[in-house]
């Protein structure tokens, strides 16, 4: 269903659709016996039933199909992106983040920021990410900075930092990373 609805709403509008759906079979109401009624009950409640599960089953289809289509956005876009937790550690990269260090994507996830980032770099890092995680007037930070790949090749990158906040988790740091230049 494309509409928003209430569920007294809904259910009254999937009763009336079911109910249309059984009319030849409904029972007369002068003469019907207990049985009769409660086998037309059954059979509304029954319609009724099926008609929300093929509703449940378009929404879910719906849902997966834009889930696909965000991981796509994300895993293929041509820039690097980086989600960091609020212990510096790395949520989720993509796959340009994992080739633009060199490494497997499983050796990524749950490693500290931080240890990708020049020895000489780390504090300033630490300052920027601290600022960012701490004080909740700060959304959005762009700086460079001198990062280092697995094989150890220096190089330098461009961060776009942005916090994101949701009610009751500690906030996260969604990072944008282009290189710039060697190390």
């Amino acid at each position: 269903m494309d509409q928003v609805w209430d569920g007294v709403e809904r259910r009254q509008s999937l009763r009336a659709r079911a109910e249309a759906l059984v009319v030849s079979l409904s029972p007369e109401k002068a003469d019907s016996k207990p049985a009769d009624v409660l086998m037309h009950e059954l059979l509304v409640h029954k319609i009724e039933l099926e008609m929300q599960n093929d509703e449940w089953q378009r929404t879910y289809r719906a849902q997966a199909e834009l889930q696909d289509h965000y991981q796509a956005l994300f895993e293929f876009a041509p820039s690097a992106y980086v989600v960091i937790d609020a212990n510096d550690q790395i949520g989720d990269i993509n796959l340009t983040g994992v080739d633009l260090f060199g490494a497997v994507e499983s050796r990524l996830t749950g490693l500290r920021f931080s240890k990708l980032v020049a020895d000489d770099q780390r504090d300033d890092w630490y300052r920027h990410f601290r600022y960012l995680m701490d004080s909740p007037k700060a959304k959005r930070l762009a700086f460079d900075i001198s990062m280092i790949r697995s094989d150890g090749t220096p190089f330098v990158a461009h961060l776009d930092c942005l916090r994101h906040d949701r009610p009751d988790t500690p906030p996260k740091l969604f990072v944008l990373l282009a290189e710039v230049g060697p190390g």
